[in-house]
């Protein structure tokens, strides 16, 4: 069995308040892009599981990886869940803000489902993966959604975006979400996403913010000069995504786009 977890961008982001239990309440947008990994399953006799690395290495004990931890979760609960062999190829860079390590537990979720029919529904995945990370749950839905809570309280929202082409921008810089969250205070003075899609796409760039990316670009001044460069060759609108380091840009679909970064830098144009 395989399949391939796509990541997702953030349009908007914005930290409400901290929680008596440690997280914090934010509101944003989970757009899904076709940016992926590789992930397959294949059964063993026994009740083993082995995690296969290519591509991208996550770095790291394999226990810490989230398609194991999906499997442990799943196998602790149905005694239908057996031994796997696990391949994941890695295409999506860590720490860059595009949820990546989130999506191939959600997907592993997903799949174990099918695998061992559980039956669950997507609200018990959803559970599950909100035991994975914050943003987990968006992924078992995976439709362009406002989010709130930790992340996992979610609405669908008629957002299209299939008249602009996305451009994906990573420096290669592995932002510490602990970092993150440090540069910013909570505040409730922000613009109401949920009414997002009702705003013109060009006017997003005079409403729309992420509260991580000042302290982030102040940091890591590529950043900042990445969204800048994108506005003067044409992007209408730019932002980082999540909590760093990826920059995306919307450009019109039928406008020809030649970007000026190292290519090593482009994951998606």
């Amino acid at each position: 069995m395989i399949t391939f977890p796509n990541c997702k961008i953030n349009i908007g982001l914005y930290v409400k308040a901290k929680r008596e239990d440690g997280y914090h309440d934010i509101a944003t947008v989970f757009h899904p892009i076709d940016l992926c990994d590789v992930l397959e399953l294949i059964p063993r006799r026994d009740k083993k599981i082995l995690l296969h690395q290519s591509g991208i290495i996550v770095p790291g004990m394999d226990a810490d990886n989230l398609c194991v931890k999906a499997w442990q979760q799943l196998h602790k609960s149905y005694d239908a869940v057996k031994g796997v062999d696990i391949y994941l190829h890695k295409a999506i860079p860590m720490g860059a803000g595009l949820g990546g390590g989130s999506a191939d537990g959600a997907f592993m979720l997903r799949m174990m489902n099918d695998l061992y029919q559980l039956n669950m529904t997507d609200e018990e995945l959803m559970s599950h993966a909100l035991k994975l990370g914050s943003d987990c749950p968006f992924f078992i839905q995976n439709k362009t959604c406002f989010a709130q809570g930790r992340g996992e309280l979610m609405e669908l929202l008629p957002i299209n975006l299939n008249n602009y082409k996305i451009a994906l921008i990573n420096p290669g810089i592995h932002i510490s979400t602990a970092f993150a969250f440090a540069q910013v205070k909570p505040t409730s003075d922000v613009f109401d996403l949920k009414t997002l899609p009702t705003l013109p796409v060009e006017k997003w760039k005079n409403y729309v913010s992420n509260i991580f990316e000042n302290g982030i670009a102040t940091a890591y001044p590529v950043i900042g000069n990445i969204k800048t460069v994108l506005y003067e060759q044409g992007a209408i609108y730019a932002s980082m995504t999540g909590t760093g380091s990826t920059v995306y840009g919307l450009f019109p679909k039928d406008q020809t786009v030649q970007l000026s970064f190292p290519p090593e830098w482009i994951l998606k144009s």
